[in-house]
């Protein structure tokens, strides 16, 4: 009896140090956000425990679970027609508003999270938030579903974003449901991001393009990887959800990168700091000058190594600007749409999406950069039942709102 009590102890004692993280006191509704995070970190444990057998790649059992766990069917209500489509061949689930005569809507195009491996627009959460966007702003919305990693690699996905977006801007899939060319945007959440933000510059950079976007919205992007010792990068490196470990290993496997990589794109050493990396592209990440005091904070730039392996050179998608669109010159930024860039302070890629911010501004954009002093990464689809929290709610109101005073 006594070994069975003790055995029940140092369970319990062994289950809370696994689920329990630290985090900072002002983070929004931290208990959620450990409960969650733990989640998340067993899904990945098991994967890479699949990948280790030899059963499966780590990534395709993660994307199983998730698919299990959120990924529903079109449904239609009294206020939105929901359907699975397709754009330039590429899959989408329209939102579409009911009614509304002949009337000409604004349109949206968003491409969903997920480190370019994970997720897809038929997730319940996903679907709720293009949902909601169709009813308030009376808006077509698609949703992108993206070919993924490991399957497919860097750049495949901006491939399949680009084919997407002039499918979308074309007059005759405009014209088909009912959008006006002059009020169209799109926008994406992290790696969906990334992906919006590539295919801005593109699409704003391509004279052939009769119709292009009005407006790009971008929710805690991921918009580089040289440079992982940002002061966001330093500061959350261990914040739920999204760790830096773990954001370099998406970074690797989108870009087809061998993993054997890792340590050496995590090592104290910036591969920005590398000598190959010429000082045109490190202006774009000079993070002392292109972000605020409050933002720097106490941390400095990490110094490179003697010896240190250039990274750069073995991933060649480092320094391609579709797959890290903050490294594109100002001539690239400043034609590209009236932006929304949304941070969170909790996020290892708040700096990212800063120094974006400032770029654009310094190009000539207009910008507005809203930023949460107590949101983490991916807080905006934590909105909805079970997973609500304050901030999210208070992201997905303002994101509306901009869209509806801009679009």
């Amino acid at each position: 009896m006594r070994l069975r009590w003790s055995g029940g102890v140092l369970l319990s004692v062994a289950a809370a140090y696994y689920v329990y993280t630290p985090l900072p006191s002002t983070v929004s509704e931290p208990w959620k956000l450990i409960l969650l995070d733990a989640l998340f970190r067993s899904f990945i444990h098991a994967g890479d425990a699949a990948q280790a057998l030899g059963v499966c790649h780590s990534v395709h059992m993660l994307n199983s679970v998730v698919s299990r766990l959120e990924v529903i069917e079109p449904w239609s209500s009294p206020t939105v027609r929901v359907t699975d489509s397709a754009l330039g061949g590429v899959p989408a689930r329209v939102f579409q508003p009911v009614g509304g005569g002949a009337k000409l809507r604004r349109g949206v195009l968003y491409f969903h999270g997920g480190g370019w491996a994970l997720g897809s627009g038929r997730m319940r959460s996903y679907d709720l938030l293009c949902r909601r966007m169709a009813e308030e702003l009376d808006t077509v919305v698609m949703s992108v579903d993206y070919r993924l990693a490991p399957d497919a690699v860097f750049p495949d996905q901006y491939h399949d974003a680009l084919a997407a977006s002039r499918a979308f801007l074309s007059p005759e899939v405009l014209q088909r449901y009912g959008v006006n060319p002059a009020r169209v945007g799109v926008s994406g959440d992290s790696s969906g991001g990334n992906l919006a933000a590539a295919v801005a510059q593109r699409i704003s950079a391509d004279d052939s393009m009769s119709v292009k976007f009005s407006i790009q919205a971008l929710i805690y992007p991921v918009l580089q990887a040289l440079d992982l010792n940002t002061p966001s990068y330093q500061q959350n490196h261990n914040v739920p959800i999204l760790h830096r470990h773990l954001m370099a290993r998406f970074w690797l496997i989108y870009l087809g990168a061998d993993s054997s990589l890792l340590p050496h794109l995590l090592s104290s050493p910036s591969s920005l700091l590398h000598p190959s990396i010429p000082p045109s592209i490190r202006s774009h990440l000079n993070w002392t000058s292109l972000l605020a005091a409050k933002h720097q904070k106490h941390y400095r730039p990490v110094g490179m190594e003697t010896g240190s392996r250039e990274v750069t050179g073995e991933v060649p998608g480092l320094v391609d600007v579709r797959a890290a669109p903050l490294l594109a010159e100002q001539g690239i930024l400043g034609r590209t749409p009236r932006a929304y860039v949304m941070t969170c302070e909790f996020d290892v890629l708040r700096d990212d999406g800063l120094m974006y911010a400032r770029r654009l501004q310094d190009a000539g954009v207009t910008v507005t950069s809203v930023h949460y002093d107590d949101g983490f990464h991916g807080c905006m689809v934590f909105s909805f039942w079970p997973f609500w929290s304050s901030v999210g709610q208070r992201s997905l109101d303002n994101y509306i709102q901009w869209l509806d005073h801009n679009l």
